[in-house]
């Protein structure tokens, strides 16, 4: 084997010095390049997209505000106008119960005279039916005939006690 002989070591080693040297010259001048500019490029994306990335948690963060800004404007908005609802509904119940208490008392009212109207009519019935018993009680007892007049003046009496 002519690799392990030592007289083509010299030779050998010469091509492997101007093998390597082209390699390192070829590498150094034209793959290096290259990588690097790709590395370049990469990293410039990045960074880019870092940017933009940025740019757009921003105007999220600003639209998040605003949302939250207008969110609590509505809601205090929306409150201002239950409260004003429920003070103008509270308001008109208020009138409306004044008006249904005062209907009402009329009512009541009127009712108690009827009532007493009433009352007074049954006690002045009672006095003619207790009047027409005790005239037919004391006709069907004794077999006398009382008059009407003496048996009402008879049941007033025994009332008035």
């Amino acid at each position: 084997m002519p690799q392990l002989d030592i007289t083509f070591y010299a030779p050998q080693i010469f091509w492997l010095f101007i093998t390597f040297v082209a390699l390192y010259l070829l590498l150094a001048q034209v793959a290096l390049p290259r990588i690097g500019g790709m590395i370049e490029q990469r990293r410039d994306r990045i960074a880019d997209d870092l940017d933009e990335a940025a740019r757009f948690k921003a105007q999220t963060d600003d639209a998040i505000a605003a949302y939250e800004t207008s969110l609590a404007s509505a809601k205090a908005k929306a409150s201002g106008i239950a409260q004003e609802t429920r003070d103008a509904l509270g308001a008109e119940t208020d009138k409306e119960r004044i008006k249904v208490e005062a209907m009402l008392s009329e009512k009541a009212k009127e009712a108690e005279v009827r009532i007493a109207r009433t009352k007074q009519q049954a006690v002045a019935n009672i006095k003619e039916v207790a009047a027409e018993t005790a005239q037919a009680v004391v006709q069907k007892l004794i077999g006398a005939k009382v008059t009407k007049k003496s048996a009402g003046a008879s049941v007033t009496s025994v009332m008035g006690k």
